[in-house]
C-alpha cells in the first residue's frame, strides 16, 4: 500500500510538471569539468552555491536534475555524467590507486556505449574526453590544481561544453532516457506495484534525508541475508518491483524528505504526509493542526475557523487554494535501522477525517490555562515532552511512545497505556502537575475510560459538586499547601514536596498528620491575616465535610489520577480568583 500510494503520487506530480521524469532526479554537484569541442579538459569552475546553514552563509553544491545515480554497494558503478573524481578522472584520495583505475574505465564504458552513436557535439566532446583522458595526469593537469584537493575528497563533477552543461542538450537527453529505460538489472516479471509486466529490479534507489540513517542513504526495501529470502531469489526479488514503480516511490519519497518545511519529527521518526491530489498546502495546514508548526499567513482564529469547516465536510480557500475534505491523504513515518528504514506507521484517511480526529483529541485535552501557558492547543511534541524528565541531557521522547501516540490521535483510537505511565512517573519523581500533564491525564481517562474515575471530574475547569473522593482529595491537598504558603511566606519546602505522592497512594496514613498541621498554620495565620484564616478554615471545613468518617486506605492509579485533577483544578482556580482580585 505505501509504494502505490507513492508511487501514485509521483505520477500526480510528473503530470502537474512538478518532479523530473523517469530517470532524472536531484543530484548535489560542485564542480563542472569544461571541455572544448576536442574533449580536452579547459578548465574547472566551482558551481557551488552560496546556502544559509543556521546563521552562518557558506558555499554548499548545487543541486541540479541530472541522471538518476545508482545504488552502490561495495562493487563498482559509474552514474552518468555526474560522478565523483574516481569515475570521472581516475583518482581519488582514498589511497586505491587500482580501484580509482577500474572506477574510469567503468564510466568510461557507459558513456561510450550512451554516447557513441549519438549525434551532437556535447555528445561527442564527451566521448573524446574519456578517450583521451589519462588518469595519471591528473595531479600534474593545471586546470585541477586550484581545486585538487576538495576535487579528490568526493564532490560531484559535471560536464560543460561550450554550448552549455552537457545533461541539458538535447540529443544526451534523448540517448539517456532511451539506455535507462531499455536497461534492466534483473528477469522479466510481474510488478507488484503497477501490475505491469517488465524487469525487476533487484536493487532500489536509496531513500535521503531520514534523521538518523545512513547520509548516502538507506533501503525501504532492502533483503540482504538467506533468512529473508524465499524460493531462492536473490535481494529485491523477493517482492518483485518493476523499473518504473522503483523509480517513481523512491523519487515521490525523496522529493517529501527534502522538503523541510512539511517534515516532522515524532520520537525518532521522520514524518511526511501527502494528499493524493499534490496540493502542498494540505501538509501546510496540517502541520499547523496536528504538530504545532507556525502557519505565518493566518492568525490563529482564521486557522481555526478553516479546520472547523473542513471537519464539517466544507472546502476551504488556503493560500488561494482550495482544499477539499474528501481528499486521500497519508501519513507515513519512518525510523532508522542502520542501512535501512523502518515503518513506524502508514495512515491513510480523507483530509477533513483526520482533521476531525484531531479536532476530537484537542476537545479531550482542554482543561483549565495557566497565565503564563501561551498554547492554546497542545501539540504532540509538547505531550510527548510531558514524559520526559526536565533536566536530562536527552529530552527525546520514548519512539515506541511518540509513534503510537500519533497513530491514537489520527485515528482516534484509545491512548497508549505507556503514555499514562509515562505521565504518571514524571508526576510522582517531580511531584507537579502541569497543565500538559493535567490534560493528559483528562483525555487518557475519557477516551479510554474507568469506573473508578467518574465523568465529573474529567472537566475542564474546577467541578465544586463534584462528590468523588479521591478528586475531593486532591482539592484538600491543594488548600492545604495554600494554608501553610500563607502561614509560611517563602517556605522552602511545601507539603507537597514531602507528602504529595503518599497522600495519592495512602490517604489514611498522611492527611490526619497534614490536617492536624493545618491547624497550627491557621493559628499563625490568624494572628497577622484574620480574613485570610477565616476564608481558608471554611474552604477546608467545607471539603471535608464531603468525605465519610474515615479516609481511604489505599488509592489506585486511576484513583490517583483522580486525586492529581482535582489538586490541579482547585490549584488553578485559585491563582484565577488571586489575578480577578
Amino acid at each position: 500500500m505505501i509504494l502505490q500510494a507513492l508511487t501514485e503520487y509521483y505520477r500526480t506530480l510528473e503530470q502537474q510538471g512538478r518532479i523530473a521524469a523517469p530517470g532524472w532526479g536531484p543530484v548535489k554537484a560542485s564542480f563542472a569539468l569544461c571541455i572544448d569541442a576536442g574533449g580536452t579538459l579547459r578548465q574547472v569552475s566551482s558551481i557551488q552555491t552560496e546556502q544559509i546553514r543556521g546563521k552562518k552563509r557558506v558555499l554548499a553544491p548545487q543541486i541540479m536534475q541530472l541522471p538518476a545515480p545508482v545504488k552502490r554497494t561495495v562493487g563498482v558503478a559509474a552514474n552518468f555524467l555526474c560522478d565523483n573524481s574516481s569515475y570521472m578522472l581516475g583518482d581519488d584520495d582514498k589511497g586505491r590507486p587500482e580501484r580509482a583505475r577500474q572506477c574510469f574505465e567503468s564510466c568510461k564504458a557507459l558513456h561510450e556505449q550512451v554516447l557513441g552513436e549519438v549525434d551532437s557535439d556535447a555528445a561527442r566532446a564527451v566521448v573524446a574526453f574519456f578517450r583521451k583522458w589519462k588518469p595519471e595526469d591528473v595531479r600534474k593537469n593545471p586546470a585541477l590544481a586550484e581545486s585538487l584537493e576538495e576535487i579528490l575528497s568526493g564532490s560531484n563533477l559535471v560536464f560543460r561544453t561550450e554550448a552549455g552543461y552537457a545533461h541539458e542538450d538535447p540529443a544526451v537527453r534523448r540517448a539517456w532516457e532511451a539506455h535507462y529505460n531499455a536497461a534492466g538489472d534483473g528477469p522479466q516479471g510481474i510488478c507488484l506495484v503497477t501490475g505491469e509486466r517488465g524487469p525487476v529490479e533487484s536493487i532500489h534507489p536509496a531513500i535521503k534525508n531520514v534523521a538518523g540513517a545512513q547520509s548516502s542513504g538507506a533501503a525501504l526495501v532492502s533483503f540482504n541475508a538467506p533468512a529473508f529470502c524465499s524460493y531462492g531469489k536473490q535481494q529485491n526479488f523477493n517482492a518483485p518491483t518493476g523499473k518504473y514503480a522503483a523509480f517513481a516511490y523512491t523519487a515521490a519519497l525523496n522529493r517529501l524528505l527534502a522538503d523541510r518545511e512539511h517534515v516532522y519529527r515524532v520520537g525518532d521518526a521522520t514524518v511526511v504526509c501527502w494528499a493524493r491530489g499534490g496540493g502542498d498546502f494540505y501538509q501546510s495546514l496540517f502541520g499547523w493542526a496536528v504538530m504545532g508548526q507556525p502557519e505565518p499567513a493566518y492568525d490563529e482564529s482564521e486557522l481555526r475557523g478553516m479546520v472547523k469547516q473542513l471537519c464539517r465536510g466544507q472546502a476551504v480557500e488556503f493560500h488561494a487554494e482550495r482544499l477539499d475534505p474528501e481528499m486521500d491523504f497519508y501519513i507515513l513515518g519512518l525510523s532508522p535501522n542502520a542501512a535501512r528504514l523502518s515503518v513506524r506507521f502508514f495512515l491513510r484517511n480523507t483530509f477533513g477525517g483526520f482533521l476531525r480526529n484531531v479536532q476530537a483529541h484537542q476537545e479531550r485535552l482542554r482543561i483549565v490555562q495557566p497565565a503564563f501557558d501561551k498554547f492554546e492547543e497542545l501539540p504532540i511534541w509538547k505531550l510527548l515532552s510531558e514524559t520526559v524528565n526536565a533536566n536530562t541531557r536527552d529530552k527525546a521522547a520514548s519512539p515506541i511512545l511518540a509513534g503510537e501516540l500519533l497513530r491514537a490521535v489520527l485515528n482516534d483510537a484509545r491512548y497508549p497505556a505507556t503514555l499514562l505511565n509515562g505521565v504518571t512517573l514524571r508526576i510522582r519523581a517531580e511531584r507537579e502537575v502541569t497543565r500538559g500533564r493535567a490534560a493528559i491525564l483528562k483525555a487518557y481517562y475519557l477516551k479510554n475510560p474507568r469506573p473508578d474515575i467518574p465523568k465529573e471530574v474529567l472537566t475542564v475547569a474546577l467541578n465544586e459538586e463534584a462528590s468523588n473522593v479521591p478528586y475531593t482529595l486532591g482539592r484538600i491537598f491543594s488548600v492545604l499547601e495554600a494554608i501553610q504558603s500563607a502561614a509560611n511566606p517563602g517556605i522552602n519546602a511545601t507539603i507537597k514536596d514531602k507528602y504529595f505522592n503518599s497522600a495519592a497512594s495512602t490517604p489514611a496514613v498522611i492527611f490526619p498528620l497534614l490536617i492536624n498541621l493545618a491547624q497550627k498554620h491557621l493559628k499563625k495565620l490568624r494572628s497577622g491575616s484574620a480574613g485570610l484564616a477565616v476564608t481558608y478554615d471554611k474552604q477546608l471545613t467545607q471539603l471535608l465535610s464531603r468525605l465519610d468518617e474515615q479516609f481511604p486506605a489505599r488509592m489506585n492509579l486511576p484513583q490517583q489520577g483522580a486525586f492529581q485533577l482535582g489538586y490541579y483544578h482547585q490549584t488553578q482556580a485559585r491563582y484565577q480568583n488571586k489575578e480577578e482580585n
